[in-house]
């Protein structure tokens, strides 16, 4: 019976995301509320749910100061001196303009937000797209590579829901992934450079294509690119600093530049190292990056208000997941789940489980929310890995390397963002991109299973 609960549960779980009946908080307290009820939880409900936030409670911490963190490194322009450099070396080379936008994006999304990354990423380069004649499929193809590549920061999403799903520390997540993800870059920025020589072979020389683009003007038109893509040319005011200013910190005191960059650097840095919590961190980070940079304090409660939204969003997440995860381990349902799937997998196929879950996740999270993955469908992997000796860690680690392939998803809004930004048919952005990301996951389970962080 319990069985039976528990897989409507998650399949009525991740009906309602898919079908956008609900948002994902909604669904996350209302769907376990009701199938705990009929699993006979009554009134011991309330100790299960509550016995969840705590154990969720430091990865909403560190979502929440980390959110505020990056927040305030975008508001006084941290990111912008990266933007020009990008933007004075990329000239008028197509190829060396593909390549600075995987750089750019891969910097960006830092914060571990694809919105900023996309709108700072097409604000200081499509007009250089545009005037050169490069197709902007092919910033859509890099700039999502790039950020589907570093969404397993801990603070970017996929790692935070894994681990909070698991009740393991993101940093048993993340960091023995950073070979993982410095690889996948890697391809990333391949992938990048062969585009952009591919441009250059099809644009020809740089005197040929001015004296073409000469005659066209700013008055739109459309751009053809590699597989034949017709998009959109928006009007455009031209390149150089003019392509900034929507990305220009306009909070930003320049006498503060090197301190923000050495704090952050600072952070990242004892962050691989593990020496403390990550929400501890980032606790102390944030603070002394809004004390620093806003002295006053109305100065330092604006800074945090403008952040609120992408704030209330994602850690309400957070703590609406221990409601699903709390009435799922409670009532017993993951246990009598995973002795059920353990049943159905031949014995053979046990051992190779972290495996089979990293592979999943490329179509799992491409048709289904990242929600519904980690909170659905990985713990009840887990429980089933565990009886094998695979550990949650190593099943969490798996778990993420599908988040290149994910990100290319019309589930994800960013991507939505991203492509209307640029002008681009989904569609278009689909041809190019998939396999790309597939091979970007790939890549980054089989250097996981190579270096035993993922065991085989």
């Amino acid at each position: 019976m319990l069985t039976v609960l528990g897989l409507t549960m998650v399949a009525a779980f991740m009906v309602v995301i898919m079908t956008r009946r609900a948002t994902p908080i909604v669904a996350l307290i209302a769907v376990p509320v009701i199938f705990g009820l009929l699993a006979g939880a009554g009134t011991g409900i309330g100790k299960m749910i509550t016995g969840g936030i705590e154990d969720l409670a430091p990865t909403a911490a560190m979502l929440f100061f980390a959110i505020i963190f990056f927040g305030v490194m975008i508001d006084v322009g941290l990111f912008d001196p990266v933007v020009r450099a990008v933007v004075r070396v990329v000239g008028e080379d197509p190829a060396k303009l593909v390549l600075g936008t995987a750089v750019l994006a891969g910097v960006v999304s830092l914060d571990g937000d694809g919105s900023t990354t996309f709108i700072v990423t097409t604000s200081a380069l499509l007009p250089l797209y545009l005037k050169l004649g490069v197709s902007p499929v092919v910033l859509t193809v890099v700039a999502g590579l790039a950020n589907g590549t570093m969404n397993i920061l801990p603070w970017g999403g996929p790692t935070a829901r894994a681990a909070a799903a698991l009740k393991i520390s993101p940093s048993e997540v993340f960091v023995p992934m950073i070979p993982s993800l410095i690889a996948g870059m890697v391809v990333v920025l391949a992938f990048a450079w062969h585009l952009g020589l591919m441009e250059r072979k099809r644009l020809g020389s740089i005197v040929i294509r001015e004296r073409v683009l000469a005659g066209a003007g700013a008055t739109g038109g459309t751009v053809g690119g590699d597989g034949g893509t017709d998009a959109p040319v928006p009007p455009t005011g031209g390149t150089g600093d003019s392509a900034l200013t929507a990305v220009t910190g306009a909070h930003g005191n320049p006498k503060l530049m090197w301190f923000n960059a050495g704090l952050t650097v600072a952070l990242l840095s004892v962050l691989t190292l593990d020496l403390l919590p990550i929400p501890v961190l980032f606790m102390i980070a944030a603070a002394i990056a809004l004390a620093v940079n806003f002295p006053q304090v109305a100065d330092q409660q604006e800074a945090i208000t403008r952040h609120s939204k992408s704030i209330v969003s994602v850690v309400g997440m957070v703590f609406a997941a221990a409601v699903l995860t709390g009435v799922f381990k409670g009532t017993g349902m993951v246990d009598s789940v995973a002795a059920w799937v353990t049943g159905i997998i031949p014995s053979s196929m046990g051992p190779h489980l972290a495996v089979i879950t990293g592979i999943l996740s490329i179509p799992f999270t491409f048709l289904m929310s990242n929600d519904a993955f980690y909170f659905g469908i990985l713990p009840v992997l887990s429980e089933t890995a565990s009886h094998y000796g695979i550990s949650a860690a190593e099943m969490a680690r798996a778990s993420i390397t599908g988040q290149p392939f994910h990100m290319q998803s019309p589930l994800v809004p960013a991507i939505l963002l991203l492509v209307a930004l640029a002008g681009v048919g989904l569609a278009d952005h689909h041809k190019k991109v998939l396999w790309r990301a597939f091979v970007v996951s790939i890549v980054m389970l089989v250097v996981g299973v190579l270096l035993g962080q993922i065991p085989f």
